[in-house]
């Protein structure tokens, strides 16, 4: 199997040199036929050859033995490494039982796809483990069973790893007959076409003629219960029942270091900087596009008014609901599983206070639903000393902050704990450092961008190029300042920034200690604009091997870049450098 990334091209170039080196090893051997020919005299099939010629035929009979026993060496060499690969995973590429696919945009669904084989080897199955841009046809005809872990991005897209082989594999009228599948798709039930690409894969293969082992399952959020209901399906599958639930994810305890609002007196919602402290001896580890996942509470005025109109006591010990796959948040259970009702509440969805009345506490906590953690994109990197996230607090349109904005910029005090982990974000990591990078984004998405370029120059790359957008330049060009140093350090070599809310287009809107030396504009409109001002330069960024990042809004801003890149670049090269892995998107 090829590596994740690796392109077809890629792949045929090896079977391709070895085609051309079988034919040109073929016109050799017939031309040196040919030129020994004329020596054979009339009697030639029983005469004994003269000694010298003996010699000669001795080194042609070497030369060819040692030739094959190279090339036969070189092509042992070639496959030791692929053979090693699969026996470290436990993958056999010929023999599986299972193939696990996933399409993720953040790799949630790559995580779940390789608890998911962990699961199937746990049952003493054979599993490989594959995304999708490494699947093509042949791949899919040949293998037995295949489930697919694949995310929604937007309103019913597929991720954008998955877009290669949404043009090249799910063809109409492609066949699969006896196929045996089964699809875990992943959503947001908020969205008007919740888990859409789940169901479109699931409709063209059933199309195709796949058997599905079981319905589509739907999980909202990660919602726990519908991780559970796919893990017994796979343990009915496999005839392995007793398959034990996914461990939980540990959310430790950080501590809120700082939290500062960057816009004050914006037209716009308030943007915070957080930092975060890891625990306390803990050697916390992430690159740049990795998520921070933040376990969020409830307002604590909002709980006590339930407990109150329930007339139960805020500190009545119940035992903490089972929930796999959901973390119990930095310690909240103690060594008997226990916690304050308050405390369960306040990390739950309330309920309906009518249809909650009557139960009594434990009862009451046994019903409970966790609230799902919360997605951060992380704005610094390790050696910067601590974790910094930038987020907008959101309000719900009776003016109170919703539950995961309003508990880090409203609820939990500075010197308080908050429950994160980091998951790893492969799809939104850097490429190397030789290659350009142009970074694009609006808003809050300055903070995976921000992460990117501290990363990039810690490494020593200098082809670096921001676009970013937001309303007005004196309130809303979060970082700014050590943007502008790094630019005038020329770690930066390019900054292009729009302003919606300004109508100046002029460098006097550069933020302080800019230089005036023409490597930094402003324009009207939003950054799409900006990108399309700039289509001379981002042509020739692409066309020396650039890759394109984009971090923000999914609407408006994502869509609006890509129409820019495809007016540009054109639609087959925009295709090509999303198979290739040059165009990435981390948007919601």
């Amino acid at each position: 199997m090829s590596a994740p990334g690796e392109s077809r091209a890629a792949r045929a170039a090896p079977r391709d040199r070895a085609r051309v080196g079988n034919w040109l090893a073929l016109f050799a051997l017939a031309g040196i036929a040919a030129a020994l020919l004329p020596l054979h005299g009339d009697r030639w099939w029983i005469a004994a050859p003269p000694p010298a010629r003996s010699w000669l035929a001795a080194l042609v009979a070497v030369a060819w033995v040692t030739g094959s026993a190279g090339i036969l060496w070189r092509a042992r060499r070639a496959a030791r490494p692929r053979e090693a690969a699969d026996a470290a995973s436990g993958e056999n590429a010929g023999d599986s039982d299972w193939l696990v696919l996933h399409a993720s945009q953040t790799g949630y669904a790559e995580d779940v796809a390789a608890r998911t084989t962990a699961a199937l080897r746990s049952a003493g199955q054979r599993a490989r483990l594959r995304g999708l841009a490494q699947v093509d046809l042949a791949m899919l005809a040949a293998a037995r069973r295949v489930l697919f872990i694949a995310s929604t991005t937007g309103e019913g897209d597929p991720p954008d790893p998955a877009l290669a082989f949404v043009r090249d594999v799910m063809r109409p009228g492609t066949l699969l007959p006896g196929l045996q599948y089964a699809v875990l798709a992943l959503g947001d039930r908020s969205y008007h076409h919740y888990c859409g690409f789940g169901h479109q894969l699931e409709r063209w293969l059933r199309d195709a003629g796949g058997e599905a082992l079981f319905d589509l399952v739907e999980v909202d959020n990660g919602d726990p219960a519908a991780l559970r209901h796919w893990q017994h399906h796979l343990g009915v599958a496999t005839e392995a029942t007793g398959l034990p639930d996914w461990a939980p994810a540990e959310y430790p305890a950080w501590t809120l270091a700082g939290r500062v609002e960057l816009n004050s007196g914006s037209g716009g919602a308030g943007v915070y900087e957080l930092r975060l402290a890891p625990p306390a001896g803990a050697a916390a580890s992430w690159r740049a596009g990795d998520i921070a996942e933040i376990g969020p509470r409830q307002s604590p005025a909002a709980v006590t008014a339930l407990l109150a109109q329930l007339r139960l006591d805020p500190a009545t010990q119940v035992r903490v609901p089972e929930t796999p796959g959901v973390a119990d948040s930095a310690g909240m259970a103690d060594a008997a599983g226990t916690a304050s009702l308050a405390d369960v509440l306040g990390r739950s969805h309330l309920p309906d206070p009518a249809a909650a009345s009557g139960l009594a506490a434990a009862a009451l906590a046994a019903v409970l639903q966790p609230l799902p953690p919360r997605e951060y994109s992380i704005a610094s990197i390790p050696s910067e000393g601590d974790m910094r996230l930038l987020l907008r607090r959101m309000l719900r349109p009776d003016g109170t902050p919703g539950i995961g904005s309003g508990w880090l910029c409203d609820h939990v005090a500075v010197g308080g704990p908050v429950a994160l982990r980091i998951r790893a974000n492969r799809n939104f990591h850097g490429p190397d450092t030789q290659r350009p990078m142009l970074l694009i984004g609006n808003g809050t998405g300055i903070a995976g961008l921000r992460a990117h370029l501290a990363e990039r120059i810690a490494a020593g790359a200098r082809r670096n190029w921001l676009l970013f957008g937001e309303r007005h330049a004196d309130r809303d060009f979060h970082f700014g300042d050590r943007i502008a140093a790094w630019l005038a350090a020329g770690e930066l070599a390019r900054l292009d920034l729009a302003f919606s809310r300004d109508s100046t287009g002029a460098t006097a809107t550069l933020p302080a200690g800019a230089p005036a030396d023409g490597r930094a504009g402003v324009h009207d409109g939003h950054v799409q604009d900006a990108l399309r001002a700039q289509a001379a330069r981002l042509r020739a960024w692409v066309d020396e091997g650039a890759a394109v990042y984009v971090c923000g809004s999914l609407r408006g801003m994502a869509p609006g870049v890509d129409g820019v890149l495809r007016d540009v670049i054109g639609r087959a090269g925009v295709d090509a450098m999303l198979a290739d892995g040059r165009y990435r998107r981390d948007v919601y």
